[in-house]
């Protein structure tokens, strides 16, 4: 893909999935997760530019891309973040990274919370973008927020009518449109969109998208009322990015948020929507360049 020129491709069979991945560089590792309904191509402005000082693994999620997409448990536990965090650690491991500095955004965000939270010791550093914590977000659910991220609720519902309805929509069922009354596509790349078109048009594609929304609303929230209970905070420095433009920043207080369920938080909003790595790539890599530096780690693994 010559969206990521330099970068090779490999795979690896995590205890629970096969997951497709670019590294690139040398230096601190780096990991990289992406959202809905994108692939490890959202990165595709980032991920060159931070590889010429750190290590850089852009992996597909399980169930996205071109990572294995198993069927849903009636639990909707394999695509649990547990679960999808757990092929991270994995694979970080496999490539010899027993500690990493963490990126994510939108679902990746999700992803490297519950990493973060279950796999404290190999997370250096944490950044997510464009999210809130996601039992923080269920809970605060009012009419406003559900007519905005109505997806959710959708894709939530059991099989199979959520995964009949989006065939053939995704991804423009929502990229460039959230918190917008009409799309903008004018900030995406169009090689990483034509990416997103041939990746959804997998139905195994849409179901396993669906599942990560289903565990989202029941096993994950499980997860994060554990947490909660047991009174857990994360101790690595995070940052927390939100769109100036987006859903997010306007209905919720992503700072308290986080710093609800973390010690060291930073952040700020940032010129754009919701989709950040590509509407606002220059003032993204800006942001984590520096958060990166002002946090190094004593020796890479």
């Amino acid at each position: 893909m010559s969206l990521f020129p330099g970068f090779e491709v490999g795979r690896f069979q995590s205890s629970g999935a096969n997951i497709h991945y670019r590294r690139a560089g040398a230096g601190e590792p780096v990991l990289l997760l992406h959202g809905y309904p994108q692939t490890h191509a959202c990165w595709h402005h980032l991920a060159p530019e931070l590889a010429q000082h750190y290590t850089v693994v852009c992996p597909d999620l399980r169930g996205y891309g071109d990572s294995s997409k198993p069927v849903g448990l009636p639990d909707h536990a394999n695509y649990s973040k547990r679960a999808m965090a757990r092929d991270m650690v994995e694979l970080m491991a496999d490539l010899g990274f027993q500690k990493f500095h963490l990126i994510g955004h939108d679902r990746g965000g999700r992803v490297s919370h519950r990493l973060a939270a279950d796999h404290p010791q190999q997370v250096h550093s944490l950044t997510v973008m464009d999210i809130s914590p996601t039992l923080r977000m269920f809970e605060r659910t009012d009419m406003a927020f559900a007519r905005a991220y109505y997806h959710w609720f959708f894709m939530l519902q059991p099989p199979p009518l959520p995964e009949q309805m989006l065939q053939g929509q995704v991804p423009f069922n929502i990229l460039g449109r959230v918190g917008r009354e009409e799309p903008d596509l004018s900030k995406f790349s169009k090689e990483a969109v034509s990416e997103y078109v041939r990746c959804f048009a997998d139905p195994a594609a849409i179901h396993a998208s669906c599942e990560d929304y289903r565990a989202a609303g029941t096993i994950d929230l499980e997860h994060d009322r554990a947490d909660r209970a047991a009174g857990l905070k994360l101790k690595m420095p995070m940052m927390a990015l939100w769109g100036a433009e987006g859903v997010v920043g306007n209905m919720f207080d992503c700072l308290a948020d986080w710093r609800a369920v973390a010690e060291q938080v930073t952040g700020r909003a940032m010129p754009c929507g919701h989709f950040i790595p590509e509407e606002a790539p220059e003032e993204t890599l800006a942001e984590v360049s520096a958060f990166l530096a002002l946090h190094p780690m004593q020796s890479a693994a």
